[in-house]
């Protein structure tokens, strides 16, 4: 049985499991583009489960990630985009998430409990992301200014305000999105809500999400973007 964490309460320090590299073996290399929402959440989890990696910048917007060597690890040519210490290449940012969190204490072991962090993955990749992620994109990349339209903008702040009005309600409740114990689903909703603000979002609304906010920035071993 979990034990049971009174709201509001941070977690013990999380169990990283038994999955190490070869001491003086091969480092796992994340390439990224490092002001990315989703290349930032690899970061995060790495660094909390103590898993040393090396960082390599890459980015869609000067053609790196559609040079023959990047598309060879990665055939979509996107970031994130990791090369694990055994040499296997690995994509998709809540994939990444899920490989390294096995076995450990950012994915839970009770089934019902890892089947909602799933379910909170699915839902940042399908319902957030396209919304917040897109709008805070479309306002702070001068490159990707001529695609915000107000018909746009209005579209993506009222999906993304639908959003957040499901996560408030979970966590207008409880500590954490999933179970009741810090996981990778907190790690990939952080990513992007923390910044929402910065395509227009006001979290002033949302007492729930800027409390968790304040809770998982205030675990140990957390990086800022």
């Amino acid at each position: 049985m979990s034990r049971r964490r009174g709201k509001g309460t941070l977690p013990a320090r999380i169990d990283r499991g038994r999955r190490r590299p070869q001491s003086g073996g091969p480092m796992i290399t994340l390439f990224q583009q490092s002001d990315s929402g989703n290349c930032y959440k690899v970061r995060l989890t790495l660094t909390h489960l103590g898993r040393p990696f090396r960082a390599v910048e890459v980015s869609s917007l000067d053609g790196s990630t559609r040079k023959p060597d990047f598309l060879a690890r990665n055939p979509i040519g996107k970031v994130p985009t990791v090369a694990l210490d055994d040499g296997r290449h690995l994509a998709e940012s809540n994939a990444i998430l899920l490989y390294f969190a096995e076995g450990t204490g950012l994915l839970p072991a009770d089934a019902y409990d890892r089947a909602k962090v799933y379910e909170w993955l699915f839902f940042e990749q399908y319902s957030h992301e396209p919304a917040i992620a897109v709008r805070r994109a479309l306002t702070v990349y001068p490159q990707r200014r001529a695609a915000a339209t107000p018909e746009r903008m209005a579209q993506l702040l009222d999906a993304g305000t639908f959003a957040l009005s499901v996560m408030e309600a979970r966590l207008g409740a409880t500590s954490w999105l999933a179970g009741d114990a810090f996981s990778i689903a907190d790690i990939a909703l952080y990513a992007y809500t923390h910044s929402a603000h910065e395509g227009g979002f006001d979290l002033a609304a949302y007492p729930g999400i800027r409390a968790w906010l304040a809770r998982v920035r205030a675990l140990p071993g957390h990086v800022e973007l």
